[in-house]
């Protein structure tokens, strides 16, 4: 990673915020998790706001997870980032490589991006293992190399805000089940078995 990128803590930041500066920020929806319970991770891309930026235009990130792409189910850029060229990024070891996002804006054929600030580019669930002997943490980072963002509602033109991004990161928080909640379950889960009658016990008539 950059040693001029700072990290962003988990948070979900609403539409209408006005960012001081670029930064991907990656939303948790539950960052605490019991055996075999699903979380979705959704990121989001935001600009520097200001008289000469419209748009976010594209990006391309790896987003690097402590537990690879294990676990990890419906992968999906989510609209309007899912222009010609992108891709929700390749599961690998390290967690997805590549991920390319981005939205069309061509002014001149009335194709305007969609001004949204920050705006959600990729999603995807994360399910806990069923038995996990600890607890244990995934931690989420993104390393990007290109961001660039549309400059005018009018002009298709774009610049890079790569050199002053803040790099997303969370934190998913996997909590095995209580001993005394096992034993319980085990213990409902055990066949009861008929008492058989004792034949040296005598009955009243």
């Amino acid at each position: 990673m950059r040693n001029n990128t700072a990290v962003a803590s988990t948070v979900l930041l609403p539409f209408s915020t006005v960012l001081a500066q670029p930064a991907i920020t990656i939303e948790v929806e539950n960052p605490v998790l019991r055996p075999g319970e699903s979380t979705v991770v959704t990121m989001f891309a935001g600009f520097e706001s200001g008289p000469f930026w419209y748009a976010m235009g594209g990006l391309e990130t790896d987003l690097r997870t402590s537990v690879g792409s294990d676990g990890w189910t419906d992968v999906t850029l989510l609209r309007p980032m899912v222009g010609p060229g992108t891709l929700p990024g390749t599961p690998s070891a390290a967690g997805f490589d590549e991920i390319i996002a981005g939205q069309l804006h061509f002014p001149g054929a009335e194709i305007f991006a969609d001004p949204t600030n920050p705006i959600a580019f990729w999603q995807a669930t994360y399910t806990a293992p069923s038995d996990p002997a600890s607890p244990f943490d995934i931690e989420l980072e993104t390393i990007t190399s290109r961001y660039t963002v549309y400059f005018y509602r009018d002009d298709s033109g774009s610049g890079s805000q790569l050199a002053d991004l803040t790099e997303g990161a969370a934190t998913i928080r996997v909590i095995p089940a209580p001993a005394s909640a096992l034993v319980l379950a085990s213990g409902l889960a055990a066949p009861r078995r008929r008492r058989e009658p004792d034949p040296t016990e005598t009955r009243d008539a």
